[in-house]
């Protein structure tokens, strides 16, 4: 009886043109706002998941997914993760209470707790050879349209200003800031 009143809580939660497919688990409480595709994955307790795709990947607890995410291959969030619209991510491991809201490439990423990416930013993963990795502290601020470029080690409590394109690591607390300034030329 017990496994009965489990899986209509699941079926409550799913709305239309959500598919489930393959080896899932899915935890207590989850919401699902139509248009998902979820393969072989874990959705953990009290997430939501609206309008997207997640493929071999685990979410943690109280997860908040979409609209318009990718998840890949290799992806996991830790607890309370908020993932927003137009994000993909690829193998790549998201720390608890971080937050990659919106238009966002992250792949073979390490990412610490408490991260704020902002818009626009890319994890440029491949040096067209090869797939590299970059690690994220803890508590590190990424601005908006911020370039990624692995392999590269960002340490705890980091600030990067928008528009920067970090090629090179960072030491703890460091203020990062790599853009040309603007200049306006007469015709």
């Amino acid at each position: 009886m017990k496994k009965k009143n489990k899986l209509a809580r699941i079926l409550s939660a799913v709305g239309d043109n959500v598919q489930i497919i393959g080896d899932c688990t899915i935890g207590e409480n989850v919401k699902f706002i139509g248009g998902c595709v979820v393969i072989d994955s874990h959705i953990g307790d009290n997430c939501t998941v609206n309008t997207s795709n997640i493929k071999k990947s685990e979410i943690g607890k109280n997860c908040t997914i979409g609209p318009f995410a990718n998840l890949r291959e290799g992806t996991v969030t830790e607890e309370n993760v908020k993932v927003g619209a137009f994000v993909e991510i690829k193998n790549s491991k998201i720390g608890k209470d971080s937050k990659v809201p919106h238009h966002i490439y992250v792949g073979d990423a390490v990412i610490g707790q408490r991260v704020n990416i902002g818009c626009g930013v890319v994890f440029a993963n491949f040096d067209g050879k090869e797939k590299r990795q970059s690690i994220i502290g803890d508590d590190v601020f990424i601005g908006s349209n911020v370039n990624i470029v692995a392999p590269v080690n960002i340490a705890s409590g980091t600030y990067i200003c928008a528009g920067t394109t970090v090629t090179k690591d960072t030491e703890e607390n460091d203020f990062v800031i790599g853009r040309v300034r603007q200049e306006n030329k007469k015709r």
